[in-house]
């Protein structure tokens, strides 16, 4: 056997397990859905505090609160996504 090709074969065991999936990305699954699980929770908790201050039975200042907490989890997001959104045109302006 050729030692070049002793060598190829080596190389390419050695990378064969960085293309398989590691267990470790469902741990980042599982923190992308809490992610989005506490935006919603932060909507719907803006949401129902706007609705008992309409009817009297909410604190104003909780109310503000509410909507600036509100205010800056939309603005993160749209951070991000306009961030995920570059990120991908810049891959596809990438030579193939």
């Amino acid at each position: 056997m050729d030692i070049r090709s002793l060598s190829a074969a080596q190389s390419y065991a050695f990378a064969r397990p960085a293309t398989q999936p590691e267990p470790d990305h469902n741990g980042m699954a599982q923190g992308m859905r809490l992610t989005f699980q506490d935006f919603a929770t932060t909507l719907k908790h803006s949401e129902h505090m706007a609705e008992a201050s309409m009817v009297g039975q909410a604190d104003p200042h909780a109310l503000v609160q509410a909507l600036a907490q509100t205010e800056l989890a939309v603005e993160t997001a749209v951070i991000v996504r306009n961030k995920v959104v570059e990120a991908y045109q810049e891959i596809l302006r990438m030579p193939v």
